[in-house]
């Protein structure tokens, strides 16, 4: 359960709060609490200091002031629990009630989770996290990572504990040293810099990414303009623009397709950024091809399966649904297309990077939640999603699975085993 960065405010000043990650009965063993981690979040974001430890139940040692909940199941066994300790504070107090209140009136309601299939990793993440575990292994710490090596926090800073180390730029990077470049891949002069700056260079780029770039330098390389659909700043997009910049236009929309003005209009091609949503894509391509009727495309969609499966898998839930929570980090395109293509169905939804990030106002009537995560998210998240919603009350969970997928690329060279 995490902890609040407002626990070492004040030079060591003792936390005033404490949340339950187990009860203690005044007699038998510990009880967890995995729904505290939604009343740690409330006080997150309330701005209340605390810390996660055991809490007694009312009985001999009880904290003074404590607020315990416990919702018995209809066999009597108790299915959620959750506590708070009250600080002698009165302004913390009243902010940790309130947390509270708000967690205690979303317990111990029955709800289901349809949980859509396929979510989290794909291929290609799988592919780049295990260069970087490959390269600790081979060379030992530090190697080092330009960019995030997918969009991701909790495996950023998973794989940051094991001596990874991520730069924005490669002037950052010791000339000489291990260096990892992301799975959205990178433009022929980060390249360029790697080869002058002598770096042992692995890398890590989704193959299907650079299946786009080889598309971006074929078409130019024939006299188009080509014509990359995308979200201008992402990486993905930075490094395919950079094959063939004297070429390339970026476009993010059908309004924008509609107005471009081009060279010659009869040599146009069009490209697509990976992760986008298929339907809008699918617009932009229209009023591009409104605009310029004897435009090429690539021989099959650049938008990748998994970001495909994982937006049809959603669709195919979401009418049965009240919520629906995307678990994935705000800087990863597929998953906020998720979140996006939820709300296009017209049900309510959220990008969470985990369980403390669930508002308990949120829940409030809803019976029905569906629960996906982005490709760049580790199963991991999805799992502790479900226990905390379990913890706080009773919950069946179905899956829904629409494709199996069975992609699996082969590790870059620099780090393949024997």
């Amino acid at each position: 359960m995490p902890t609040s960065d407002s626990d070492a405010a004040g030079g060591g000043t003792p936390p005033r709060a404490l949340v339950a990650d187990a009860l203690l009965p005044p007699d038998g063993p510990a009880v967890p609490c995995p729904a505290g981690v939604l009343l740690a979040g409330e006080l997150a974001r309330a701005g209340a200091a605390h810390r996660s430890g055991p809490i007694p139940l009312p009985g001999p040692g009880a904290e003074e002031g404590a607020m315990t909940a416990v919702f018995d199941g209809p066999d009597g066994g108790a299915v959620g629990l959750g506590a708070a300790a009250a600080p002698d504070d009165p302004a913390a107090g009243e902010a940790v009630r309130a947390a509270f209140g708000a967690w205690r009136a979303v317990a111990g309601v029955p709800r289901r989770v349809l949980l859509a299939a396929p979510r989290s990793f794909c291929a290609g993440v799988e592919r780049a996290v295990e260069a970087v575990e490959r390269a600790l292994e081979r060379h030992g710490p530090p190697v080092y990572v330009r960019k995030q090596i997918v969009h991701n926090t909790r495996v950023v800073a998973e794989l940051e504990e094991r001596g990874a180390v991520f730069v924005d730029e490669l002037d950052a990077v010791p000339e000489g040293a291990v260096t990892v470049f992301s799975a959205h891949g990178v433009s022929p002069a980060v390249h360029a810099e790697a080869e002058r700056r002598r770096l042992g260079v692995i890398d890590a780029t989704c193959p299907l990414v650079s299946k786009v770039h080889a598309e971006a330098r074929r078409f130019a390389g024939r006299g188009d303009t080509v014509v990359l659909i995308g979200h201008a700043g992402h990486e993905e997009v930075e490094g395919t623009l950079g094959e063939a910049p004297e070429r390339t236009v970026l476009v993010e929309n059908a309004e924008q397709a509609a107005a471009l003005e081009v060279d010659d209009p009869g040599r146009v091609s069009y490209l697509t950024q990976t992760t986008l949503a298929v339907d809008e894509t699918a617009g932009v391509v229209d009023a591009l091809r409104g605009r310029f009727p004897e435009l090429r495309g690539p021989d099959s969609a650049d938008i990748c399966y998994a970001t495909t499966n994982r937006q049809e898998a959603l669709s195919a839930i979401a009418a049965e649904t009240d919520l629906v929570l995307v678990v994935g980090s705000d800087n990863s395109s597929n998953s906020v297309r998720l979140v996006e293509l939820a709300e296009r169905h017209g049900i309510p939804a959220h990008l969470i990077d985990g369980p403390a990030d669930i508002r308990p106002g949120w829940l409030e009537g809803v019976s029905a939640i569906g629960l996906t995560a982005g490709a760049s998210a580790p199963p991991v998240l999805v799992e502790e999603v479900i226990a905390a919603l379990r913890g706080l009350g009773p919950l069946s969970v179905t899956e829904h699975e629409t494709t199996r997928e069975t992609v699996r690329f082969s590790l870059p060279s620099p780090v393949r085993r024997g």
